[in-house]
């Protein structure tokens, strides 16, 4: 209702008691400051000054709206402040969705690293798949996205974001400990042809990203097992001796009755950070600065047998 340089008038007006005073705190001219304060008795509807002998004082509407004023302009000075202090220091909230993979391996340890460094930065966590988080980001409701990208098929990279590698990730091929092929050195995907597997669901990327995999490999897999989780599919493998393929980064310790192998090509995925061009805080360049460094501290995970 009231525009702000209107307010600045009448509140510089109390303040100094003179059109001409007013005027030099504002650096404007005594006819632009009355311009201004005759706008807000309209907005008002209700005389704001009065004569006083050759000067002007407020009348009690006038006084009135000027603490007001005051009080408006000192909550929007703040409000600058704080916006500035979210631009440059890493404060607020910070509002991260990333896949399971990366919520068990690396947010708890990004998490604890950012709430030591930055105590008054305040971190919601929620996991999900990209094809939930990347939205998130673009309708505002998240702050910052941890994705995955597979061979052949990477996350969508949407208009109006950026992205940070994180970390890579060796992909590793696990079978029945009694497995013809177990203790081997690398392997031919094309060669485990006795076995049933086990995928994410035809749903998401990881899924399909494995049956792009095995079919390239010349193998038409058997997909017997659809459950997302990297540790059912352990269980899975233990329990009726399917196989999978398993992100080193997702592997817990390993029961005796699974042997990791490694495969020939070595297979990869990527983790990147994403989040809109036009929200990069301090508080998004600080999160990825401790998921980089949390996941270079994992460059010593087990390695295929």
């Amino acid at each position: 209702m009231f525009a702000l340089d209107r307010l600045r008038a009448l509140d510089a007006l109390a303040r100094h008691g003179s059109i001409a005073g007013a005027a030099g705190a504002l650096h404007l001219t005594p006819s632009a400051v009355s311009q201004q304060l005759a706008k807000l008795e309209r907005d008002a509807g209700a005389p704001l000054t009065e004569p006083a002998g050759r000067g002007l004082r407020l009348t009690p509407a006038g006084r009135m709206l000027a603490e007001h004023a005051t009080e408006i302009l000192a909550r929007v000075a703040a409000a600058r402040l704080d916006l500035d202090r979210l631009r440059d220091e890493v404060v607020g909230e910070l509002r991260i969705g990333a896949i399971p993979t990366s919520v068990h391996a690396l947010a708890p340890p990004t998490l604890s690293r950012l709430r030591a460094a930055h105590p008054d930065l305040r971190v919601a966590l929620a996991d999900g798949e990209a094809e939930e988080t990347l939205p998130a980001v673009l309708a505002g409701d998240l702050d910052l996205a941890v994705v995955e990208n597979w061979e052949g098929l990477p996350a969508p990279i949407p208009p109006g974001t950026s992205r940070a590698r994180l970390c890579e990730d060796v992909i590793d091929l696990l079978l029945p400990a009694d497995h013809r092929l177990a203790g081997r050195g690398p392997v031919d995907l094309g060669d485990v042809d006795d076995l049933d597997w086990v995928a994410d669901g035809d749903d998401n990327r990881a899924g399909a990203w494995l049956v792009h995999t095995l079919r390239a490999a010349g193998l038409e897999p058997r997909v017997t097992c659809r459950v997302r989780g990297f540790g059912m599919h352990i269980e899975l493998v233990a329990g009726i001796g399917v196989a999978a393929l398993v992100p080193r980064l997702a592997r817990p310790p390993l029961p005796a009755s699974v042997a990791v192998v490694a495969t020939d090509p070595c297979l990869r995925r990527s983790i990147d950070a994403v989040w809109r061009t036009d929200r990069g805080t301090a508080a998004v360049r600080a999160a990825v600065d401790a998921f980089r460094a949390v996941a270079a501290e994992r460059d010593g995970l087990p390695e295929a047998g």
